[in-house]
């Protein structure tokens, strides 16, 4: 990510999470973001092994607190993770934290003979919203029709079963919940869960990332309107959430029944190429559970795997998960702000997509955080979301020496918006389709037919790759920057 938006999204999450002291990953090269003061180990003998190393370690190195541990029981604590405090995380800020860095280095002789990771950062996992900042919604006028358009709907086929047993297939949206008066879009009928929590701030005015569980659904309905959707609120935070809380709410979201389908678009790149050591034993369990997860690869316009979608290209997991990045507007080439590498399975449109992100039954006030860009920061030549549509946001403006005026708009039920966030939720909704289509039971093997037999090809950074485009998608036409 740019340094300027990256500190940005740092100064709002941190604001958001006041009691988490945050820091930039690796040695302050804004890669990630993750806890300071605070290491990850698996329950039982792989912690003992982690503390043991870390309080040698620390011995002998000034102004660490290498005994304060704290453990969550395994018979409460599903995800099996033991947090290990290593250090005082003082009063937060953006620099690296030298006493994690520490810990990392004391356990990797040891990793070394043990052929496995041990221990690990605790990352923020958050929703994978574009790194251009023109990627913020953009109104809609209530005349527009969403994009892509909605599917005819169709009686289920015989015999199609969803997780709850309903005869519709099941998509679980893991995300920020949905607003209060989501009911009032008629595509989202059939969509049930959490409600967003704090949908404005004192002032009435919409909070950034609010409405992204429910645009997401309105997308999945489209694409498949026979679907159950159902939303949980699991990174209502702005959208984010701790590696070590994360692996747990997931299995909280699937308390009540594993669906067919669960739609993610959330993550964070690590730094590595074997997952994330707080939804291990999550993802353990999906591989066994026959649910497929597709999941978005992050907008940070890099090839380094971004977790969980990365898990596509670990064989033991090539079945159960598809990770998804974006096209932009035609449709036939990359996003400039898509993540890709081998790792990403499939891509689909997400530039300027139409869905709800409110209700329609009153209108809301929404000013802009980040400002865009004069040209696109990655070198792209097209009319990207970086520099298009033009906005001045707060967040940017504050730091500049003469700050213009921030941008407000109006929403009024629609949006427009871009990111593998929204590509993500048209390849489950497509996914959902093919198994009502046909009558298919498996979601697995329904991606994998649908994979063989109905994707396109499109360019992406030179290579070409399998794409899925929604049959009442509309293409735009791209213009030069």
């Amino acid at each position: 990510m740019a340094p300027q938006r990256f500190h940005e999204q740092f100064d709002h999450l941190q604001r958001a999470l006041p009691d988490v002291p945050l820091a930039m990953g690796p040695d302050d090269s804004a890669e990630f973001i993750y806890e300071k003061g605070v290491v990850l180990a698996r329950d039982g003998e792989e912690a003992r092994t982690v503390e043991d190393a870390v309080r040698s370690h620390f011995t002998a190195t000034e102004g660490l607190v290498p005994d304060h541990v704290r453990r969550a029981g395994p018979e409460t604590n599903r995800s099996g993770i033991t947090r290990i405090r290593v250090g005082d995380p003082g009063e937060g800020g953006r620099g690296a934290d030298h006493t994690v860095a520490g810990a990392l280095r004391a356990l990797r002789e040891t990793e070394g003979r043990a052929g496995r990771r041990l221990i690990s950062r605790n990352h923020l996992v958050s929703i994978a919203v574009n790194a251009c900042p023109g990627d913020e919604p953009v109104p809609a006028p209530r005349s527009a029709r969403p994009n892509p358009a909605p599917a005819p709907a169709a009686r289920a086929a015989q015999g199609t079963e969803g997780a709850e047993g309903s005869g519709a297939v099941g998509v679980l949206v893991i995300d920020t919940g949905l607003t209060h008066d989501y009911r009032s879009y008629p595509l989202l009928a059939r969509t049930e869960g959490d409600a967003q929590v704090r949908e404005t701030d004192e002032d009435g005015i919409l909070q950034q990332y609010v409405g992204h569980g429910t645009f997401i659904a309105g997308l999945v309905a489209a694409v498949a309107p026979d679907t159950d959707v159902t939303v949980r609120g699991t990174l209502n935070d702005a959208g984010a959430i701790l590696e070590s809380e994360f692996g747990e709410r997931l299995f909280d979201a699937v308390e009540d029944g594993w669906p067919d389908i669960i739609s993610l678009s959330a993550g964070t790149s690590n730094g590595r190429v074997d997952g994330l050591l707080g939804v291990a034993a999550f993802m353990e369990e999906l591989r066994d559970r026959g649910t497929l997860l597709v999941a978005a690869a992050g907008n940070n316009g890099s090839a380094a795997p971004f977790w969980p979608a990365a898990y596509a290209s670990l064989p033991e997991y090539a079945d159960a998960v598809l990770s998804v990045g974006a096209l932009r507007g035609d449709g036939e080439f990359g996003a400039c702000f898509s993540n890709h590498g081998p790792w990403v399975r499939v891509y689909a449109p997400g530039e300027r997509l139409t869905s709800a992100l409110t209700g329609f039954d009153s209108p809301v006030p929404y000013v802009y955080q980040h400002s865009t860009y004069e040209a696109c920061r990655y070198g792209f030549s097209y009319s990207c979301t970086c520099r298009s549509p033009r906005h001045t946001g707060v967040l940017s403006e504050a730091q500049q020496v003469t700050p213009g005026k921030p941008d407000q708009v109006m929403f009024e039920g629609l949006a427009s918006w871009s990111g593998t966030s929204f590509a993500t939720p048209l390849v489950a909704g497509l996914v959902a389709a093919h198994m009502t289509a046909d009558g298919l039971t498996d979601p697995r093997a329904a991606a994998r037919r649908l994979l063989a037999t109905g994707s396109e090809f499109a360019e992406v950074r030179g290579a070409h790759v399998p794409a899925l485009l929604p049959p009442t998608w509309q293409p735009a036409q791209v213009g030069p920057a």
